[in-house]
C-alpha cells in the first residue's frame, strides 16, 4: 500500500525525534569557542614540549 505526500505524515504522539532546545540539559561547565580553541592549541604545544624535552628512548 502506498502514502500518498497528500495524506501527510503521521508521527507518535511523542516529539517526534525532534528536540526542543529550550529543554537541553544545562551544563555546569560553559567555555566559548575561543577558550576551547586556546586550550586545545596549549595541550599541543605541551605534547610538543614533552617530544622535544623529554623524547622517548
Amino acid at each position: 500500500m502506498e502514502i500518498m505526500a497528500s495524506e501527510g505524515i503521521r508521527m507518535p504522539g511523542g516529539m517526534g525525534g525532534l528536540m526542543r532546545y529550550d529543554e537541553e540539559h544545562e551544563s555546569k561547565f560553559k567555555l566559548s569557542p575561543v577558550a576551547v580553541i586556546v586550550f586545545v592549541i596549549l595541550i599541543t604545544l605541551f605534547v610538543l614540549a614533552m617530544k622535544i624535552f623529554w623524547p622517548v628512548s
